[in-house]
């Protein structure tokens, strides 16, 4: 049966205090109030909260992830942190292929397959985003460019390898716009998701692979979201950055 997952991404929010503080929040919110029962809980934020965080959250259901790791093992790569790295913090996923690292700093199929295979060698599980901006959905080509991206960034691992991988869908239209996908759009992209990993993979694996909904998904949208089928959870951005927010939505996950 495949895992309900709610995962905040921080981006670059948060001084370390700030950080540590909503963590700890969290972490409470998971302790003492009802509703989030069954829905795994991953923090996705900047570098360096990572080990911190990932000491102080003592809930089970809570797990820490990076955004980002590098290509390279190590070596003379000023700036970048490594997978290793990210491992020997307490981390255990990092998020890769986001739209903003795609966008904002050129990272190719080819980038990330470098980074897929540095983070399954340091056992950490991947959350691979895909998602295709406005123009894309307009012409028609979103379940074309869905495919591409997951094909040329995961479909050489083996079905062993694929079983540490979350995907998140975020139609790039929708990530801090405002605009959210309907439940109907983000269900019918979810569904083809499903089905093309079942083609690659087999059904039983698409029947276990976890697949987030990204792109604007809030406290008040997000029972509509998650009442779809194919639906497991949501890659949150703002609205992780408020422990109460936060932890409605993870009570909305629980609830469907």
């Amino acid at each position: 049966m495949r895992k309900k997952i709610v995962a905040g991404n921080w981006k670059m929010n948060k001084t370390f205090a700030e950080g540590v503080e909503l963590a700890r929040e969290v972490n409470e919110y998971l302790r003492y109030k009802e509703g989030g029962e069954g829905v795994s809980v991953i923090l996705g934020t900047p570098f360096i909260h990572l080990a911190k965080v990932a000491h102080n959250v003592t809930e089970p259901a809570i797990a820490v992830a990076a955004q980002n790791c590098a290509t390279e093992k190590s070596g003379a790569y000023t700036g970048e942190i490594s997978a290793e790295m990210v491992a020997s913090t307490g981390a255990k996923h990092v998020i890769l292929g986001h739209s903003e690292r795609r966008n904002y700093y050129g990272e190719t199929s080819e980038i990330l397959v470098k980074k897929v295979a540095r983070a399954l060698e340091n056992n950490l599980g991947i959350i691979f985003c895909v998602g295709e901006v406005l123009e894309e959905r307009e012409s028609g080509k979103h379940f074309e460019v869905v495919k591409a991206q997951l094909t040329e960034g995961l479909f050489n691992l083996s079905a062993e390898q694929f079983a540490h991988v979350v995907i998140a869908y975020e139609p790039v239209w929708a990530i801090g716009t405002g605009k959210t996908a309907t439940p109907e759009q983000a269900q019918e992209m979810h569904a083809f998701i499903r089905s093309v990993v079942s083609t690659q993979y087999g059904q039983a694996v698409a029947d276990e692979t976890s697949i987030l909904y990204g792109g604007s998904c809030n406290a008040k949208n997000a029972d509509e979201i998650f009442s779809q089928p194919d639906v497991d959870g949501g890659l949150i951005g703002g609205a992780s950055l408020k422990a109460a927010d936060f932890f409605e939505i993870i009570k909305a996950r629980a609830r469907h």
